[in-house]
């Protein structure tokens, strides 16, 4: 993009909140070196992936550029003889594999840039920093007064938000900040409504709320100025940090960890659950609360950053609470956020999981009370408190503030719809998130139950018995059918079937027993009269006429009271022998 080309308008879609995900599924051998190719997956649907081809090369740049970290990544060692080896090439892939595991599941890592570019070259394609050049120079021909002294390099953690170390020209001796930032994908205000909304910070007074001294904002973007700190804020207090080094460097691995006095633990969680509670009693949607949005001002904190929710920015901690669906709210989100940096102050580091099984020994059993009832499984479940309960806890019910000054923020009726309605637009993504992860996860969650080696165990057992079920059930009906097949040779296998009204016709061996039958109807003359003796030897081929002729003498001359009674033998049970 050219210096000066005018960016496109509007909001950016993409979250870059969204966790990505990596799987290397094969490898690829040419002439001298070897191919991984992986398929990197945006959040919890299989269509949002798309495949990257990387060398061990493209993976140690990129382990060389994360080295500022000071974090020891578990990226293989090079090989320069035998490395096209089958085998060598397989322990490699499993190796890089455990690599791409660690930077996407890092909190810090999977959201740097180094590592976006590195698995998604296609969305992040763009020099942000020429960009935010670009609209800074824009502001400056306005607005001649301000002057860049230098650029903060990467002293955030948002890929689209650069910052500046400023100076006023009449002024020189006082440094200010100036941010930069597209708009997000939960902008939901009209630009005239968020271009006022942006203005309308500078006149906002509170003793916890950080000084804004200039805002503006476009279709696309928006600048904000405050005064720089050479303090820093709350975290680069916790981490011992520098304000001016970059992210990586200050947060990712500290050299001593070590948590906050129990007095400025309880102090400046008061003063920031007190800011928290008036903008929540203004409409005034927040949901960015983390240690480096909290200046510090002597023994005061100060909360940063309350642009971002109308810039439709994603929260630092997204990634933590869209698991869960009971933070369904910015007034939640905000508690959530709360027990994240409670824990950072109380024991110096961010919590290793959420939720939290179990909190190490803390100054004090109110600090421990407090984070259960906001990171522990059983909150998340049932619902956490709101920041007037918190205030009410005994952490933080006793805590004397000093400060005097009066709260200042008037929001026109008009804005505090607009404000009500972007709110529940920004809740509503946030559901709809919460709800496709809840779908996936109890997916994922059947497809483990029925491929693990007890579920295997269950089916070969109910496999073994239904083939011992159908085994007894064929053995009893082949007894069945040998059973019938014996009756029938029994009663004489060549007499013909009837139907069971039907009385069978007598046979010709029994005929001197039985009373002769009347003659018949008269037949044709061809016909011969049947014989009433009884021939000494059967012919082989009776006349047909002779048997229909007795058959329906017999039929009409049966008698029931002539049957005998008979005895049956039931040869359906299964014989052992």
């Amino acid at each position: 993009m050219a210096f000066m080309e005018k960016p496109p308008a509007g909001k950016v879609l993409l979250d870059d909140t969204v966790p990505l995900t990596a799987q290397i599924e094969a490898s690829q051998s040419l002439h001298s070196h070897t191919e991984y190719i992986i398929r990197v997956q945006r959040g919890v649907s299989a269509e949002n992936s798309w495949q990257i081809v990387r060398r061990y090369s493209d993976f140690d740049l990129l382990n060389n550029s994360l080295q500022i970290s000071t974090l020891s990544l578990p990226l293989p060692p090079k090989k320069l003889i035998g490395n096209m080896e089958r085998e060598f090439i397989a322990e490699r892939q499993k190796g890089l594999q455990a690599y791409l595991d660690v930077i996407t599941t890092h909190h810090i890592l999977s959201n740097c840039e180094l590592v976006k570019k590195f698995l998604d070259p296609n969305s992040y394609s763009v020099n942000y920093t020429e960009i935010a050049l670009q609209h800074v120079s824009m502001f400056f021909r306005s607005e001649p007064k301000w002057e860049v002294v230098e650029p903060l390099k990467d002293i955030g953690w948002r890929i689209r938000k650069k910052y500046f170390l400023m100076k006023i020209k009449n002024q020189p001796k006082e440094r200010l900040m100036l941010s930069w930032a597209d708009l997000g994908p939960d902008k939901y205000l009209s630009d005239k409504d968020l271009q006022y909304a942006v203005k309308l910070l500078s006149s906002c007074s509170h003793p916890y709320i950080y000084k804004i001294t200039f805002a503006t904002a476009n279709e696309s973007s928006a600048l904000v100025i405050r005064p720089f700190s050479e303090k820093g804020t709350l975290k680069d207090l916790i981490y011992k940090g520098k304000p001016k080094d970059p992210f990586l460097k200050k947060y990712c691995n500290p050299k001593k960890i070590q948590g906050l006095e129990l007095q400025q633990i309880k102090t400046y969680g008061r003063q920031i659950l007190e800011v928290l509670k008036f903008l929540h009693e203004k409409g005034f949607p927040y949901g960015h609360l983390h240690s480096a949005n909290v200046m510090l001002d002597g023994d005061t904190c100060k909360l940063l950053d309350l642009e971002n929710s109308l810039l439709g920015l994603p929260s630092f901690y997204r990634s933590y609470f869209s698991q869960f669906r009971k933070i369904n709210t910015l007034e939640g989100v905000d508690v959530h956020c709360f027990g994240h940096l409670l824990y950072e102050m109380t024991y110096g580091r961010p919590p290793d999981t959420i939720p939290v099984d179990s909190f190490p020994p803390a100054p004090s059993v109110f600090v421990v009370s407090v984070l259960e009832s906001i990171l522990t499984c059983e909150a998340m479940k049932n619902g956490m408190p709101t920041v007037s309960r918190l205030l009410q806890m005994p952490l933080f019910s006793d805590v004397l503030l000093t400060n005097s000054e009066k709260p200042q923020f008037k929001i026109p009726t008009k804005l505090k719809e607009a404000l009500k309605t972007s709110k529940e637009c920004i809740e509503k993504r946030l559901t709809e998130e919460q709800k496709l992860i809840h779908q996936h996860r109890r997916l994922t969650r059947a497809q483990s139950h029925h491929g693990s080696e007890e579920e295997k165990k269950k089916r070969k057992i109910l496999a073994r018995k239904k083939s011992k079920r159908s085994a007894y059930e064929s053995g009893e009906e082949h007894s069945a059918k040998y059973s019938n097949s014996n009756n029938s040779a029994g009663s004489g296998a060549s007499s013909p079937l009837t139907s069971p009204s039907s009385p069978t016709p007598p046979s010709t061996a029994g005929a001197s027993l039985i009373p002769p039958a009347p003659p018949p109807p008269p037949l044709p003359p061809a016909a011969p009269p049947p014989s009433t003796e009884v021939p000494a030897q059967p012919s082989p081929q009776p006349d047909v006429s002779a048997s229909r002729g007795a058959l329906l003498s017999s039929i009409q001359n049966f008698q029931k009271g002539t049957l005998k009674k008979t005895q049956t033998c039931d040869y359906s049970a299964p014989r052992i022998s």
